[in-house]
């Protein structure tokens, strides 16, 4: 299989890896080192999780969500040598209003479950925005050391916000999962479009709850991976259990010029809380992905996800085996 050349997807440093343990048949396998950041990495952190890294300089950057000991959420910078150790900056960061008319709606509420990507010429982040309600909020940084908040992409409610890596027929491309102002109980998958990133529209339902591990709802992750036989979407999904939310996370392949055409998706999970650190923590029972770093050379694959909503854990796979495993179970 073939996959785009881009040095921003890899970097000048080698992703994070470790080999498949041995007797381990699973699509993906933990790291032995879960989880890599804990809930107290930093002074004032009660916990950190669903965060977003990609390749920046000689090594890694990312945008951490890290709910702070009066449990505001709110997101920080962090860097790394290895994407595995990580420096995370104390304070959360303030966006800077993109421009004049921004600033009128650029009072800081909440901010949560970021994701990022490297996209002509600069790094956009997403994120669960607090306006009256949570909608997916847009900005970019160069460096990581000053940031730019632009419009919300939408009204609230909102969650999961994900771009595409490219632009599609010419226009921005977005994955997200309207949804209510609480503890959403539904939601599904859809696509929406942008000739200039701040007015979306065009908007095409992609997929939606089904049965088992995401009967109650599903969200897109990681940014979404381009290979010849699709987009490659992992994708969380929750089942309500007697003793409330299980988040587990999945893939499916997507059309890559009509990315709301759903070309296979997984009906097994590829990973479930399982592991003692995803069942015990604030929110028990979740496995919550956010990105990946993909090395198009090798094929390999590491997956950051947020475990009980209370750390940050690394997973790993080949892509290659997640789109055979994809096809060969798909259900649509």
């Amino acid at each position: 299989m073939t996959y785009p050349n881009n040095h921003h997807v890899v970097g000048r440093t080698a992703i994070p890896w470790e080999d498949r343990p041995k007797n381990n048949h699973n699509v993906l396998w933990r790291s032995a080192h879960n989880p890599i950041i804990d809930h107290d990495h930093i002074p004032s952190s009660n916990s950190i999780f669903n965060s977003a890294v990609v390749p920046f300089k000689d090594g890694f950057a990312g945008v951490f969500r890290a709910d702070n000991k009066t449990r505001r959420m709110q997101l920080h910078v962090g860097h790394s040598t290895d994407g595995v150790n990580w420096e995370i900056g104390h304070e959360r960061i303030r966006f800077v209003a993109h421009d004049e008319r921004t600033e009128e709606i650029s009072n800081f509420e909440y901010a949560y479950d970021p994701r990022v990507v490297w996209l002509e010429e600069r790094y956009y982040i997403m994120w669960c925005n607090g306006y009256h309600g949570p909608t997916i909020g847009i900005g970019y940084t160069f460096d990581f050391e000053t940031f730019y908040q632009m419009e919300n992409a939408f009204l609230p409610f909102n969650r999961n916000g994900v771009l595409f890596p490219r632009k599609i027929n010419g226009a921005y491309a977005l994955l997200s999962r309207p949804s209510d102002s609480g503890h959403t109980p539904f939601g599904d998958i859809y696509y929406s479009e942008s000739p200039d990133m701040t007015y979306w529209g065009r908007h095409r339902f992609v997929m939606g709850a089904t049965s088992g591990w995401q009967a109650t709802k599903i969200g897109a992750g990681p940014i979404p991976i381009e290979t010849d036989e699709g987009w490659l979407l992992i994708y969380h999904g929750v089942l309500n259990s007697c003793n409330g939310f299980v988040y587990s996370f999945g893939a499916a392949l997507l059309d890559l010029d009509q990315p709301w055409k759903v070309i296979a998706r997984g009906e097994p999970y590829l990973l479930a809380p399982q592991a003692p650190y995803e069942r015990v923590g604030d929110v028990p029972n979740v496995a919550f992905p956010c990105a990946a770093l993909h090395d198009p050379t090798s094929g390999k694959l590491a997956i950051y996800y947020g475990a009980a909503d209370t750390s940050v854990c690394l997973a790993f796979g080949m892509v290659d085996d997640i789109v055979s495993f994809v096809k060969n179970n798909s259900r649509l």
